[in-house]
């Protein structure tokens, strides 16, 4: 797989979106057609964030042409899975979930299926769906998204199956329906694609190039979601720390403007990279107060070796220097990360560098990871001696480790009072909802306080939860 070219970033003219929103009605009149029944759709997303944010522009546009959501696949006229290929087991389980469609397919043959994402980027992924699966009527890859309505479109008025995977890079589509997940929170995307290409890592080409948002569309699209009530509001791109590069304006600049915007919120953002973490980015964390005190920054390996091979752009030393100032400006700060566990190569002792860094760092939070091979990565062709098995109980020993840091910081939390924003009412009854640093919190409340903020006290640390009450 060949590096995608720099391409210079196109903006989808308000022509093509015009032409797509009279493609939006030719499917409403198609849909209008059969006066006594509503046509439904489901959809499912796979995967981060980024992909979240994508389905929520694509459940926007169906509404947009007459569909209504459901939640049961079973009484859908349209199924869509918004694909990931992050991992080898993402890929596994959506090619069994798609023939399982195969029945519901025979069961209703008006039923369209439709596949989407990063995963259907990649050219072996959509090939294996056009030959293997031919009840599936649309594909599409992740620069196609906003011509949906145009593919679904085409689908209807021929009957043949549409696949749209080209390789179009540098594509921003902006003012495109939203229907969000949640009435309080909101993912904001401001900027797509990335430029890093680790050894392990797909992103690069099924995401293209790195291309930022305009500043003042991420402004205003931050302005009335907060006047619409919008509380917690999470900056999305693959590596944000790098927004706006080549630019005078950079990403502490936006948090900023971001943080003098009148209202109460807050404002999270992932995923930041440590080759490009600066102490200026760090000091405006703790400057900015309606920016949560977390910070997801992943760091893979604690091994120097293992770094440059996953061609990471920093140093074991580095990511405890950033760390460490941090703490210094924030000693409260929550850190979270990613880390892969049994890198191609990697011998136990690299891996017990990765595991005293964790000691060290004392994350609130870690998201690990046992390698998967990409197909077209640099790291799928390396030599990877090490069986899964012992992998695996790598893996477990790096959990243990981490449960002890994660004890030990939250531990630090009790009888301390946080502004926590109320999500939902769990299963036990209680109020459930998150610290700014990102931690859940369960505590006795009413029902009404879901989607506001509330003064919580600490009063029990459970490792992964914490306990409280209402101030």
């Amino acid at each position: 797989m060949s590096q995608p070219s720099v391409n210079s970033t196109r903006i989808v003219s308000e022509n093509e979106l015009a032409k797509q929103n009279e493609f939006a009605g030719l499917v409403s009149e198609f849909l209008s057609a059969d006066s006594h029944n509503k046509s439904k759709a489901f959809v499912h997303t796979y995967g981060c964030q980024g992909n979240v944010a994508d389905g929520e522009r694509i459940k926007g546009m169906l509404i947009e042409m007459g569909y209504i959501l459901t939640d049961d696949i079973n009484e859908a006229d349209l199924v869509l899975f918004n694909t990931c290929a992050i991992r080898e087991h993402a890929e596994d389980r959506l090619y069994g979930n798609v023939g399982a469609l195969k029945n519901l397919k025979k069961a209703n043959s008006n039923l369209r299926i439709v596949l989407c994402g990063c995963m259907m980027q990649q050219k072996h992924a959509a090939e294996k769906i056009k030959k293997s699966y031919p009840f599936v009527d649309i594909v599409f890859g992740t620069h196609a998204l906003y011509r949906l309505p145009e593919m679904i479109y085409k689908n209807y008025s021929t009957g043949k199956r549409v696949f749209d995977v080209s390789d179009e890079t540098g594509v921003i589509a902006e003012d495109l329906p939203i229907h969000r997940d949640s009435s309080f929170k909101a993912w904001l995307p401001i900027m797509y694609g990335c430029n890093n290409f680790c050894s392990y890592c797909v992103v690069p080409y099924v995401r293209g190039r790195e291309r930022s948002r305009k500043p003042q569309d991420i402004i205003e699209e931050a302005k009335c979601l907060i006047k619409q009530g919008y509380k917690d509001i999470t900056l999305l791109g693959q590596n944000v720390n790098s927004f706006g590069k080549g630019t005078d304006y950079n990403f502490s600049r936006l948090l900023r403007e971001l943080n003098d915007i009148n209202g109460d919120f807050r404002i999270r953002f992932m995923t930041s990279h440590p080759k490009d973490c600066t102490f200026e980015l760090l000091d405006t964390i703790a400057q900015c107060d309606k920016l949560a005190k977390h910070l997801h920054l992943p760091f893979q390996s604690g091994n120097n070796r293992v770094l440059k091979e996953m061609n990471r752009g920093y140093t074991r030393e580095k990511y405890l220097e950033l760390l460490n100032y941090a703490y210094s400006v924030m000693p409260d700060l929550s850190v979270t990360a990613d880390v892969i566990v049994g890198f191609p190569g990697e011998t136990y002792e690299e891996f017990l560098d990765t595991v005293s860094l964790v000691e060290k760092a004392e994350f609130t939070s870690m998201y690990t990871f046992i390698f998967s091979s990409r197909q077209g990565t640099k790291a799928a062709s390396m030599p990877d001696p090490v069986s899964r098995e012992e992998k695996g109980k790598w893996f477990d020993e790096l959990l243990k480790a981490q449960e002890k840091s994660a004890d030990k910081r939250t531990s630090l939390m009790v009888g301390k009072t946080y502004r926590v924003l109320c999500e939902e009412v769990n299963k036990k009854g209680l109020i459930e909802g998150r610290t700014e640093g990102n931690v859940i919190i369960e505590f006795p409340g009413s029902e009404e306080l879901v989607g506001s903020f509330a003064n919580v006290k600490v009063t029990e640390s459970l490792i992964w939860i914490l306990k409280g009450e209402l101030q």
